[in-house]
């Protein structure tokens, strides 16, 4: 038979020993959650870092299209001769009509405000 001294003795290690096994554990779970989570946020500012130099891209070659195609009007202005323009006798009688603006001459630009 043993002793309550030894009984409690006992009683303690495995206390202590079942313990030590669960903080460990924890712990364990804490890291991975820790590493996981920093790995998540690393890929979030990445994907925002990428978006930002895509719109900075993008910016550039709509600019880069803009100058293209005003290159191209000012060449097709040069090659025209300008017409005479005609005074009217009553402008009241004779309204001015404007041309139509179509789809195909509005431009859709976007618009990005870099931070």
């Amino acid at each position: 038979m043993i002793s309550k001294f030894e009984s409690n003795k006992d009683l303690i290690q495995e206390l202590t020993s079942s313990g030590a096994r669960h903080v460990g554990n924890i712990a364990s779970i804490i890291t991975g959650t820790v590493a996981e989570v920093t790995r998540e946020i690393g890929d979030w500012i990445t994907d925002a870092i990428e978006m930002r130099e895509a719109a900075a891209a993008a910016e550039k070659d709509a600019a880069a299209q803009r100058a293209a195609d005003l290159s191209d009007d000012l060449d097709d202005d040069v090659d025209e001769a300008p017409e005479p323009t005609l005074a009217q006798e009553d402008s009241a009688a004779n309204p001015v009509h404007s041309e139509r603006v179509t789809q195909s001459d509005v431009i859709d630009a976007e618009v990005i405000d870099p931070r």
